[in-house]
């Protein structure tokens, strides 16, 4: 182990400051645990300073399957200005759209009242493992070496970064073919027209993702006349209609299954566009992640020239900006007590032991325009069990995000904004809640899921119904 000059003691050490590493350590410090959450970058909130929308917060039904504190988030963002809603993208899923720059505002906020401890700019460099428990983990920033020692130890970095370094099982990508999926860069336009934009959508519904969800029994220009009556740019052009298809033949705009277009900004006519990718990309390994950097941002120029020049009520639209850092869809997931799997999802399963919903669709992007997508029965939700948290051969780290324990398709539901928030609520409680036993005898896996679930519900979480 390197040379620790500074130790702090902690109930609870969350690492990974995105979507469930705030919800993490918010609830942990709530319930009284002292906690601290610690981020590599200089900024906290993750994929939520994007642009792009909140999946999973709703079903394809619209209802609403994860609250507690990610409501408190958007409550923040509509204080401030900064809180579009749910949308209906008449596809097959609704989404929430918030502002990104007023989300900075909120997400700190919320943490800060919370009492929590952050530790930015600050990377976790090694753990200290004693008869199968972590007891802190090395952090290198400016001020050298720290050890963190926690009681329970929460894996928010989305690559299982902590919970692997300990032993926990894990795989990667599809073991079958090494295929990952792709990384890409968020981009931003501003002035865009949406009246003339979905007055586009409703003469040519051909270009674009309509009435995917079939149990709404709506054609594709029905469709894109609830669409346009909603008023808000919320649409997606998608590779296998007329209009991509022959910018991508003609060297127009690079190979891609999608253009998702979410409004971010009413006042300032600015949308996010979630298009660009690089498949097969291991994002563990730092060099190629940043290689890909030039790359990603040469398909931006593309896609707003793509845009400007093919979209109507784009022609006056400039470019206006990017997300903070290249977006990671799948990369490590751990083995956990439970793994959720395909039939979890598409079948809307309810558990006894679930901590938390997702309702988001079956959902691999692939390289080029390929791209895999499934709506759940009925369009429902499924159960998260607590053991999908809990990784194998590790007494007490909990994990929570896209670092869970499922199959690379259960997965691809799951790793949605809305439902890491609700794993990361779970995670935050269940280990305050061991901290501060004074029985505790140091195995996460001793959690009673009953009392668990019974303070989530108090916290406003979402975890009965049928639907």
């Amino acid at each position: 182990m390197s040379q620790v000059i500074h130790q702090q003691d902690y109930d609870v050490v969350v690492l990974g400051g995105g979507s469930a590493g705030v919800a993490a350590a918010i609830a942990a410090s709530r319930i009284g645990a002292k906690t601290v959450l610690v981020d590599a970058g200089p900024m906290i909130g993750g994929e939520m300073l994007s642009g792009i929308p909140i999946d999973g917060c709703l079903s394809s039904r619209g209802e609403w399957v994860v609250g507690g504190i990610i409501r408190e988030l958007f409550a923040e963002c509509d204080k401030r200005g900064g809180y579009i809603g749910p949308i209906d993208d008449h596809r097959c899923l609704w989404v929430v759209a918030i502002d990104p720059e007023v989300m900075k505002l909120a997400v700190v906020d919320l943490v800060r009242r919370a009492g929590v401890d952050l530790l930015l700019y600050t990377f976790a460099e090694d753990v200290v493992v004693e008869d199968g428990a972590v007891r802190g983990v090395v952090v290198l920033n400016k001020s050298k070496r720290t050890l963190l020692r926690g009681k329970v130890i929460i894996d928010c970095t989305g690559d299982a970064d902590i919970a692997t370094a300990a032993g926990a099982p894990w795989e990667i990508g599809d073991a079958a073919s090494g295929n990952l999926q792709p990384v890409t860069m968020v981009y931003r336009m501003q002035g865009v027209d949406a009246p003339r934009l979905l007055q586009f959508v409703r003469e040519h519904p051909e270009h674009f993702g309509l009435a995917e969800y079939k149990d709404r029994g709506l054609t594709k220009q029905q469709a894109a006349e609830g669409l346009a009556r909603q008023g808000l740019a919320k649409v997606f052009l998608v590779a296998d209609g007329p209009l991509m298809q022959e910018a991508i033949r003609n060297g127009e705009m690079y190979k891609s299954s999608m253009i998702a277009v979410t409004p971010i900004s009413l006042q300032r006519r600015e949308v996010s566009i979630n298009s660009t990718r690089i498949g097969n990309l291991d994002a563990t390994q730092t060099g190629k992640l940043s290689n890909a950097l030039p790359d990603l941002l040469d398909q931006v120029e593309v896609g707003v020239n793509f845009m400007r020049k093919y979209v109507p009520g784009f022609e006056n639209a400039v470019y206006s900006g990017i997300a903070p850092r290249i977006g990671i869809r799948e990369t490590r997931r751990v083995i956990g007590e439970y793994v959720l799997n395909r039939d979890d999802i598409m079948n809307a399963v309810k558990r006894e032991d679930g901590i938390g919903k997702g309702a988001h669709e079956l959902d691999v992007h692939g390289s080029g325009t390929d791209h895999i997508r499934s709506s759940i029965k009925d369009g429902g939700s499924y159960d998260i069990p607590y053991g999908c948290l809990v990784p194998k051969n590790v007494r007490n780290i909990l994990v929570a995000g896209r670092c869970l324990s499922a199959t690379r398709e259960a997965h691809s539901s799951a790793r949605v904004m809305g439902t890491c928030m609700a794993m990361g609520q779970a995670a935050g409680t269940a280990a305050g809640m061991c901290a501060l036993d004074e029985g505790w005898q140091g195995d996460v896996r001793s959690v009673r899921t009953s009392v668990l679930r019974s303070s989530l519900r108090s916290q406003g979480a979402v975890l009965d119904g049928t639907y």
